[in-house]
């Protein structure tokens, strides 16, 4: 059986046009993962303090915990940016091919045909910063595919040509 040549990364995705999600992502991931941080840092220190602080085993614990969401958030807040933009996608002949990830990338291809629904969810966030997510459910019982980050005006019509592929490919079945 011929191979198909693979690219340097050995996945066969050489040569794909990846369209990148919003920039503006990265703004309702920082505020997502800032409130998070801010919320469990201050309640393991405030428990702390309660605690006698650093004057109690009990309260030393739960300040040093305090300080370890900090820290953790402070790491998240950073890598952010560049998590955001590993995020794309991209549409072949068949299937539309996702990507995220930067230390463990994960390339998911969802089949036109195997399409059964696309939900564009847009939360307060999103429409305040003019951005949608698309949500797709295939025939697979645990698929959670998903767009964060698509630009508002894009959004509609990506729903709209995945829904008018995958109809044309269902019709093949």
């Amino acid at each position: 059986m011929p191979r198909e040549r693979l690219d340097e990364d050995g996945l066969g995705l050489q040569g794909i046009a990846w369209t990148r999600v919003s920039a503006k992502l990265v703004w309702t991931e920082l505020v997502i993962a800032l409130v998070i941080g801010a919320v469990f840092t201050a309640g393991f220190v405030l428990i702390g303090v309660v605690n006698d602080g650093f004057g109690s085993p009990a309260g030393t614990v739960f300040t040093l915990i305090g300080l370890a969401a900090a820290v953790v958030t402070i790491v998240t807040a950073s890598l952010t940016p560049r998590r955001v933009r590993a995020i794309g996608y991209a549409l072949r002949d068949d299937d539309l091919v996702v990507r995220r990830g930067l230390m463990w990338q994960r390339f998911t291809a969802v089949p036109y045909g195997r399409m059964q629904l696309v939900d564009v969810a847009r939360g307060p966030l999103d429409r305040a910063l003019g951005m949608s997510e698309l949500k797709f459910v295939t025939a697979a019982a645990a698929t959670n595919v998903r767009i964060p980050g698509v630009p508002a005006s894009d959004a509609d019509a990506l729903r709209d040509r995945l829904v008018e592929l995958a109809e044309s490919r269902r019709a093949g079945l």
